[in-house]
């Protein structure tokens, strides 16, 4: 067929929604590049273009062809003409870049998915009387659920209300104009804000203790002051109507149309149940699962201490749902479990387990400073004797642990957990992950190395803004804020650093999170307050961010056989991973 040019005039993101959706792409399965097609033409061949290979060398090819929805050729464009047939596609990338597509190891789809049909804040940076205007405006557009509907209200970013270090609680809420229980989740997802109609079906109370791995917030009586910490949310969210099965179906939708137009082809649920799974298992049976779906079970501190029912539980529910060996077309796979180690190191929370104190404001007026307190954050949510039996238990029976650690103390104690699967189980393929690893002890940094041990980081999160300025500058001390988000001294050390997105604590923006992860700076949008770069750390080469989201995070879910790279495999038959194609990334900011 002639040679086809594609329009100049599409979009960024149009371009690469073009090539993701028409064409899957996978590595080679043909060890001789630029020899004479064996099975006959391509279907599809790509050239005028960057193609960015991300092989052992970062290679950078011509043209790329497919066939079947196997990569049959990568190399010069020379060496294309063989690959074409009167009925093979030829695209004119105009100078565009084709990667693989990106993976996303760490998200939580169907809550990112219903977000976007609920009651949304969005991230905003809002005062206490913006934040009431936001919630009053969702209470008179739903005036038919007073009085006893629920309002859920979602992506409160709790660390940017104004000014910085106001305090918000029930009596926030119970000045709206309302009979309704309100439930208010922040983006970070470990603290919610309720009114006092909730407090009450909760049935929480002064008596009311603390749960494992979480807190009650009080006020100088000792009553509960509208602020649930972690596990203590639940007291409250366990009563929010279940969404129906239609209903999770539909964020599932509307969480996969969201990765499409990313460019993501893989991405793992980083704290799964059920209803989650069968979410996507129904968009898969429906013919609507368009990104590989792996999922991490959720093994609450409580369920901790027995071992042998944690095990039992995340098996049968993998019995139910894994669909078997990773293939080609989107499926769904079930072999990680979920744990968290703490919550989050910023203030107001403050609930990350530190090896030090946090550092605390001392002093009034011209006087106040801050200096080293007595509070570390919460002991670590599994203590480390059922941790480690944990790990090995459910390591043994074929499930990869992803845990959650913020503070440098979960860090620490996740990578001693990690030490007695490698003990345990020496030489066997167990690919353990650390999200998030916001603050490491340096003397951690080799180990992630020496155990193969993942830190699954959220770039977007490496740089000035109301989290990590206002809320964490003052609260970890200079020497401690010298390593706020240590992708550079991580990668330095050796580590085979992942991707994940985690939405949606954030908005989905992949490009943005590469950028941040390479400049460690802000939109100019955020103001001067948040220009700069973010503490000592180096950052990523755009070459280390682009493995991250691509091959790294491959590795992280066992389908680098499969995904992550557009490289020739040498005597090797692999399949495919989507590829997406772009000119430069867009560079919004979500703060």
């Amino acid at each position: 067929m002639p040679y086809k040019k594609r329009s100049t005039a599409l979009s960024l993101l149009v371009l690469g929604a073009l090539a993701a959706a028409s064409s899957p792409l996978c590595r080679a399965a043909s060890s001789a590049v630029g020899g004479p097609p064996a099975d006959g033409p391509a279907d599809t061949v790509y050239r005028g273009g960057i193609i960015y290979t991300v092989d052992a060398h970062d290679s950078v090819a011509q043209a790329l062809a497919v066939r079947a929805g196997r990569i049959v050729y990568v190399g010069a464009a020379a060496g294309l003409g063989a690959w074409v047939g009167p009925s093979t596609q030829q695209v004119d990338l105009h100078g565009h870049l084709l990667m693989p597509g990106l993976v996303d190891g760490h998200m939580h789809p169907l809550a990112g998915g219903a977000s976007l049909l609920k009651c949304n804040l969005n991230y905003a940076r809002l005062g206490v009387a913006e934040l009431k205007a936001k919630i009053q405006a969702c209470l008179d557009e739903t005036r038919a659920q007073e009085p006893d509907g629920w309002l859920e209200v979602v992506n409160w970013f709790q660390e940017a209300m104004v000014p910085a270090g106001v305090k918000t609680s029930r009596a926030t809420l119970d000045a709206l104009k309302t009979k309704r229980p309100i439930f208010v989740i922040s983006s970070f997802g470990h603290t919610a804000l309720v009114n006092s109609r909730a407090i009450e079906l909760a049935g929480i109370s002064a008596a009311t203790k603390d749960p494992l791995g979480g807190r009650i917030a009080r006020d100088a009586a000792g009553n509960p002051s509208g602020i649930l910490e972690d596990f203590a949310k639940d007291l409250v969210s366990r009563l929010l109507p279940a969404p129906t099965p239609s209903d999770d179906v539909r964020s599932a939708r509307a969480a996969l149309d969201a990765m499409r137009k990313q460019g993501i082809t893989t991405f793992l649920d980083a704290a799964a149940d059920p209803h989650t799974i069968a979410a996507f298992t129904s968009a898969e049976h429906e013919g609507q699962l368009t990104a590989r779906a792996h999922f991490a079970v959720l093994v609450t501190p409580a369920e901790g201490p027995d071992a042998q029912k944690a095990t039992a539980k995340v098996t049968e529910i993998a019995r139910r749902y894994d669909q078997g060996p990773i293939r080609a077309e989107p499926k769904v796979t079930v072999r990680n479990f979920k744990l968290f180690l703490d919550g989050v190191i910023t203030a107001p929370a403050l609930t990350g387990a530190m090896l030090e104190p946090y550092w605390t404001p001392q002093g009034a007026g011209p006087a106040r400073h801050f200096a080293a307190g007595t509070n570390r954050g919460p002991d670590v949510y599994f203590p480390a004797p059922v941790l480690r039996t944990l790990l090995v238990a459910l390591s043994g029976a074929g499930f990869d642990p992803h845990m959650h650690a913020d503070g440098d103390r979960a860090v620490h104690e996740a990578l001693d957990g990690i030490e007695a699967i490698r003990a345990k189980y020496p030489g066997k393929d167990i690919r353990p992950a650390i999200a998030h690893d916001e603050i490491v002890d340096p003397q951690d940094f080799p180990r992630y190395r020496q155990l193969d041990a993942i830190p699954v980081l959220s770039f977007q999160w490496e740089k000035p803004a109301p989290d990590t300025v206002d809320g964490a500058r003052d609260y970890m001390g200079p020497a401690r804020y010298r390593y706020m988000e240590p992708a550079g001294f991580l990668a330095a050390a050796g580590a085979r650093i992942a991707y994940g997105s985690d939405w949606p604590v954030d908005t989905l923006d992949e490009w943005f999170a590469l950028k941040v992860g390479v400049t460690r700076t802000n939109s100019p949008s955020a103001g001067p307050k948040y220009s700069g770069r973010l503490s000592a750390d180096s950052g990523l080469t755009r070459e280390q961010a682009l493995r991250a989201i691509t091959l790294n995070s491959s590795y992280e879910l066992h389908q680098d056989e499969l995904t992550g790279s557009s490289r020739w495999a040498s005597s090797r038959t692999s399949s495919c991973s989507t590829a997406t194609s772009s000119r430069s990334p867009p560079r919004r900011s979500r703060r």
